[in-house]
Parts: C-alpha cells; sequence; structure tokens
C-alpha cells in the first residue's frame, strides 16, 4: 500500500471538518419504510445472485484458465485476506496455491513497510524472519503438525469428505498482524480498511487484576486467525465477561459467539488501583463490545431502565457507537475511548481529572466525540488511555495529550485546575492507596448522599440535631470538598493538546501507563515521560520526566523497537 500523500492527508483533515455538519443533515433525513423495504429485497436478490456466482466460479473461474506461473503470481503477492475471498469463490485454488504456499508466506512476510510507515514513516521490519526458501519451506512444514504448540494446524482432513479443511489462509494472516503489523477489517470501501499495526492489544491486554487474550486458529476452539477471545484473573467485577462474577485462574474461552459469527481483532483490559476493571472489544465489523463495571460510565451504555449504572457480565455492544466503524479501542481505569475511521475520537466514562478531552471534568455515561482543542480538525489514528491520562496519535505523526499531568505522563507544560486537585485524588505514587475521584464515587447515581453508620462516641453521647449520625473528619472534609468544587474547569488538561517537544519526530504509536507514558516513532526509536520510580522509563536511574525521552540504551544498542506497552 502506498504512502499517503501529503495533498491526501490534508484532504482527510479537512473532511474531518466538514463532518459534524454532515452527521446533523444525516441525522434530519428520515428513512421511509418503502425504502427500507425495497433495499431489503434487493439484499436478498443480491445474496441469491452471488451464491450462483459461487457455485458458477468454480467451474468457470477465468483464474483457472491461467497458466500455472501466471496464477501464482496473481495468488502469492495477495495479502491474507484478499487471498481468502478469492479462494472462498472458487475451492479449485485452493489445491492450485498448495505448490506456491513457500512463495506466497515469503512474499508476506517480506513486506518493505511495517506499521504507519504505510503513512508516514520509514520503519523497516529488521527482524530477520525467514529472509530464504528453505526457512519458509521448514515453517510451512512445522505448520502441518501444529507448529511447536500443536496448535495452529492448517493441514486438517475433513469429516466424511476427501481432501483438505486447509486453514493456510488464518495462518498466514496471523503472522501477518504479528510480524508485518499487516492487519484488515472487512466493513465496506473501495479500499481495505486497515487497523493501526502499532497498538496496545493486538493479541493480548492486562490490566492489575485481569488478562484478555486473542485465540484461535484450529477450527475447534474459535474461527480462524486468533478472532476468539479467552480471559482469566479477579472475576468479581464482571470483568472476564463470562456471565458470572468468580474468579479464573485458567484461560476461559469467552462464548456468545466469539470467535464464529463474532470476529475479534483488538483487546483492551482496563482498570487499576481503586478496585474496578472493565473490558473492550473490537470486532471486524469496527464495532465495540464492552463488559465489566459500570460505576463511572466506561462501559458507554448509559443508564439502564432503572437509572442505575449496571455491570455487565457478558460482552454487550455499545449501541451508541452503531453509527460509526471503529478502528481502535482504548480501556483505561475509569474511562474508555476509540477511534473511528474517519479518524475522530470518542471518549466516555469518568473525567474528573480532565482525561475525557472534552473541556471539562464531567463524566460521560455514553461515548462523546471529542471536538475541542487540538484535535478540531486532526484525523486520529490511536489511542491509549492510561489511569488518568489520555494519548492519541494524529495520521501526520503528532502526538496528542490530556488529563492529569501531575506525574509529568502528559509530556508537555498545563495549565493547574481551578481547584487542588491533589486534595480530591491521593496522590497515585509510592506505594500510597488513591482514593475514587469524589463526584462519581461518593454519589453512583448523582443524586445520591453517603450515610455513615453512628460510632460509639456517637451512640453514647447522642445525635446531632436533626437526628443524623455523626461522621468523622476525613469523610466530612472529602464531603465538603465536593460541595465545592466545579466540574467546569478552564485548564488546559482537560483539552488534548499536542505535545510539542516531540515536534520533528514522526510517532507511530502510544501507550499510557499508571504513572508514565511511552511513544514509539517512525525509525524505532522509544521515548518515555512520568514518574521514574523503579525505573520506570529505562534511562538509569529514578527521576520525574516532565517531557518525552528517548531511551538510549536501544540507541548504544543499534535495537529498533516495533512493538511497546
Amino acid at each position: 500500500m502506498a504512502p499517503r500523500s501529503k495533498e491526501e492527508r490534508e484532504a482527510r483533515r479537512q473532511a474531518a471538518k466538514e463532518r459534524a455538519e454532515a452527521r446533523k443533515k444525516a441525522k434530519e433525513q428520515k428513512a421511509s419504510t418503502t425504502k427500507d423495504s425495497s433495499s431489503s429485497s434487493k439484499v436478498t436478490t443480491s445474496s441469491q445472485n452471488t451464491t450462483n456466482t459461487k457455485t458458477d466460479s468454480n467451474e468457470t473461474s477465468p483464474l483457472l484458465t491461467l497458466p500455472e506461473d501466471s496464477l501464482c503470481h496473481v495468488l502469492c503477492y495477495l495479502p491474507s485476506r484478499e487471498l481468502g475471498a478469492t479462494i472462498s469463490t472458487c475451492s479449485t485454488l485452493n489445491y492450485s496455491l498448495s505448490e506456491f504456499r513457500v512463495t506466497h508466506l515469503l512474499s508476506r512476510l517480506n513486506q518493505k513497510e511495517i506499521g504507519v510507515a504505510i503513512v508516514a514513516g520509514d520503519l523497516k521490519t529488521h527482524m530477520n524472519i525467514c529472509t530464504t526458501e528453505k526457512e519458509v519451506e521448514k515453517l510451512v512444514e512445522q505448520s502441518y503438525g501444529g507448529g511447536d504448540t500443536k496448535r495452529c494446524v492448517v493441514n486438517k482432513k475433513r469429516k466424511g469428505k476427501e481432501g483438505d479443511c486447509d486453514e493456510y489462509v488464518a495462518y498466514v494472516r496471523f503472522l501477518e498482524e504479528g510480524i508485518c503489523g499487516y492487519a484488515a477489517q472487512t466493513f465496506g470501501g473501495k479500499t481495505t480498511p486497515l487497523l493501526p499495526p502499532i497498538v496496545n492489544g493486538r493479541y493480548i491486554s492486562t490490566s492489575p487484576e485481569h488478562t484478555l487474550c486473542r485465540l484461535g486458529g484450529d477450527g475447534s476452539k474459535s474461527g480462524a486467525g486468533g478472532s476468539g477471545v479467552a480471559s482469566w484473573g479477579v472475576g468479581k467485577r464482571g470483568q472476564l465477561g463470562q456471565g458470572k462474577r468468580k474468579d479464573e485462574e485458567k484461560p476461559f474461552r469467552l462464548l456468545g459467539g466469539i470467535g464464529y459469527g463474532i470476529r475479534i481483532v483488538q483487546v483492551s483490559a482496563g482498570g487499576g488501583l481503586v478496585r474496578v476493571a472493565h473490558s473492550l472489544l473490537l470486532t471486524s465489523t469496527g464495532r465495540v463490545l464492552s463488559f465489566g463495571t459500570a460505576q463511572y460510565g466506561q462501559l458507554g451504555h448509559g443508564y439502564s431502565s432503572g437509572k442505575q449504572l449496571s455491570d455487565e457480565l457478558r460482552p454487550r455492544y455499545i449501541d451508541q457507537l452503531s453509527h460509526v466503524r471503529c478502528t481502535c479501542v482504548s480501556a483505561g481505569e475509569l474511562h474508555s475511548a476509540a477511534v473511528t475511521t474517519d479518524g475522530d475520537l470518542y471518549t466516555w466514562g469518568d473525567g474528573f481529572c480532565g482525561q475525557l478531552g472534552l473541556g471539562d471534568k464531567r463524566p460521560q455515561l455514553t461515548p462523546v466525540q471529542v471536538t475541542d482543542g487540538g484535535l478540531e480538525d486532526e484525523v486520529v489514528l490511536s489511542v491509549a488511555c492510561g489511569s488518568r491520562h489520555t494519548l492519541c496519535v494524529s495520521e501526520d505523526g503528532e502526538v496528542f495529550s490530556c488529563g492529569l499531568g501531575h506525574f509529568g505522563v502528559l509530556g508537555r507544560t498545563f495549565t493547574p485546575f481551578e481547584y487542588d486537585t491533589d486534595a480530591a485524588i491521593v496522590e497515585m505514587g509510592e506505594g500510597g492507596e488513591e482514593m475514587l475521584p469524589p463526584p462519581m464515587a461518593m454519589a453512583p447515581a448523582m443524586n445520591e448522599t453517603a450515610i455513615v453508620p453512628p460510632s460509639e462516641e456517637s451512640n453514647s453521647g447522642g445525635a446531632e440535631e436533626g437526628g443524623r449520625g455523626q461522621i468523622d473528619a476525613g469523610l466530612a472534609a472529602h464531603l465538603d470538598l465536593i460541595a465545592n468544587i466545579t466540574l467546569d474547569d478552564s485548564s488546559d488538561q482537560c483539552i488534548f493538546k499536542v505535545i510539542d517537544a516531540l515536534e520533528g519526530v514522526v510517532i507511530i504509536g502510544a501507550s499510557a501507563g499508571h504513572r508514565h507514558s511511552m511513544v514509539l516513532d517512525n525509525k524505532g526509536g522509544l521515548y518515555t515521560f512520568g514518574s521514574g520510580a523503579a525505573g520506570a522509563l529505562g534511562h538509569g536511574d529514578t527521576l520525574r520526566q516532565e517531557f518525552p525521552m528517548k531511551v538510549m540504551e536501544f540507541v548504544h544498542t543499534n535495537t529498533s523497537i516495533m512493538q511497546m506497552s
């Protein structure tokens, strides 16, 4: 895929400005019942015609008339997704390809460009994996037996039928994602929709309490190419998606069609030190599923019919994102985010530290598009949610940040909040417990008052006037703080702003942690910033870094980084 030109990127940016007006006009248009029924009949007719085409193509496909060497050239340079679509229309081609698998796999593993290099960079695959036909031939032969794990089988017999139930295409798709960063989705358009190559959760994602992992490829546990999901760890908050509040000591596969009719292309496990956790799944069709704790609105489903924020024990589609197609998701500690194919960013959940980038500190129970700050006319490529901050990368290779900048995790200067944040949130530092954000922690339904049972002293000394029980001084101060703060805040921690220190550096990926952040450039260079406690930044010390600093250890050893988290 050729790099996007400057004019093309400018056109996408201009389209981002016009998108809001287009959406308003679309909402005003009401689809007529006649039109819907007509469309349905057309779809039915189209499906019948497609079925007939598939049947006829097995016998009359023009590809079968090509000489053998020409057919090899056609098939051996197709990405796995396009190859699978071609084979599905003509099963005979599957057997024709069997003799050219080595050539095909070699061409896919030696792609010159990886990741956002397709967009604006020059990052090459420095990993010397299968550079000769002999090495690839050995890899293909191993795959027939399932490889070292005996799980990735690509040559199985169909029950009751002759021939192969071949999963070679799924095997190549797995290698393309893992080595080349090439991952495609399956919804429409003139061009194949690609996922951001540098993204957390491509295969596995963890929180302090639980783990999500894509699995599959052998046909028995889930669909092809790692389209299923397994989860394990603490499950008391429903974050495992298994329909029960129970811990799992071993990987347990998610049910409900996941891995079969629903193909998962990214997983994201959220949670932190405040004993809440949730999970997000991105499907190949661009839909987003969420499950786990809903206390802060991080699931994006809004209130239930009983005006409650109900936890979800199984994956549930976020209906408020059904009108868009997403290419990247990220689950933070108390908030979530998603990027659409148009480059728009949506955030939801707790916003008490400005981590939603919406210009205030209000929580959002359903996804809201970010239009304020530096992202107004930018095309977003990927997003990463941390504990109380968020990072996103644009197609032009710039990094934007918002949220609590206390540890330097924003990588830029910022103006203070209009009140003392540290009075509301105990420092997330050196071994200390942190408190829940006041608005949602003390009043999950936004209209309840925290009541504390009277202490022994209050029982012996009587009650206050009005019959209310006494509360301790700490809670009283906390409630007083809540009563006097405002959720409107002019601090630029509440909006996305570009990290100026990275000017001239093309960034292709970002990762937001608890107290520090990481970004990756198009040359394979890694930059870190934030808290340096326990040497987390990799600079050989424990100092805090307010601005991005390159990890020189990799420079000295001539090491290029391809993925990070």
